[in-house]
């Protein structure tokens, strides 16, 4: 049997995933620059202000993290992935590309920074994987409520304070066998929604992949 493509390795798309790591890599550095704002001070901002405040900064999934997703959703096959907070784009394309050489499926993704989403909606048009993604601007807890489709797969990777009400937002509409994946596990923001999905009682199996700053994979019971 012939060897199928992988898209992650198409020429744009590595491309784009390259200058983006590597950009991302200067993180650290510019969150120091960005965050003049007290540690106190933030916990009185809103989830808009913060997505400015951090504008400049990446955020991404890991490398592998990345890979772990392409081929999570190669095996499931989803028909809708959904992510919540797509930054600019990185986890994205791992998504789209898995949706890609599956030859179905779509990704709809959300992010509430104005800048970052049009950054991405450009880069998702240079990889030519623009017709398999909707991104969402604006308020995910907005945006996803108009959600009407099943969602085969769930990434969530925006502010981890909000990861939890997402779930929850999005729970009538994920159906036993779903996969539901959260990232930075080790960020105490986290730890609200780690306490709902490691409970059987509230639906889920759930096991901690042990990658960069960890992802939890969860299955819908």
């Amino acid at each position: 049997m012939p060897t199928q493509p992988c898209t992650l390795a198409e020429p744009r798309v590595s491309a784009a995933l390259t200058r983006m790591f590597g950009a991302a890599a200067r993180d650290d550095e510019t969150a120091s620059r960005l965050w003049s704002i007290p540690l106190d001070d933030r916990a009185s901002l809103s989830a808009q202000e913060l997505a400015d405040a951090a504008q400049e900064i990446y955020m991404p999934v890991s490398a592998d993290g990345g890979r772990l997703l392409y081929n999570l959703i190669r095996a499931t096959r989803p028909a809708n992935v959904v992510e919540f907070g797509t930054s600019y784009g990185i986890s994205t394309l791992h998504l789209a590309a898995a949706v890609r050489d599956n030859g179905t499926g779509r990704v709809i993704t959300t992010e509430m920074n104005r800048i970052k989403a049009s950054t991405a909606r450009d880069t998702f048009a240079a990889t030519g994987l623009d017709d398999v993604i909707t991104l969402l601007e604006g308020n995910a807890l907005e945006t996803l409520a108009a959600l009407r489709q099943p969602v085969g797969f769930l990434f969530l990777d925006g502010w981890k304070n909000l990861c939890l009400p997402v779930l929850r937002l999005l729970e009538p509409h994920i159906a036993p066998g779903t996969l539901v994946v959260a990232d930075d596990v080790d960020l105490p923001g986290l730890g609200p929604y780690l306490d709902h999905v490691r409970d059987t009682a509230n639906g889920y199996h759930s096991v901690t992949f042990p990658v960069e700053d960890g992802l939890e994979i969860s299955c819908r019971l």
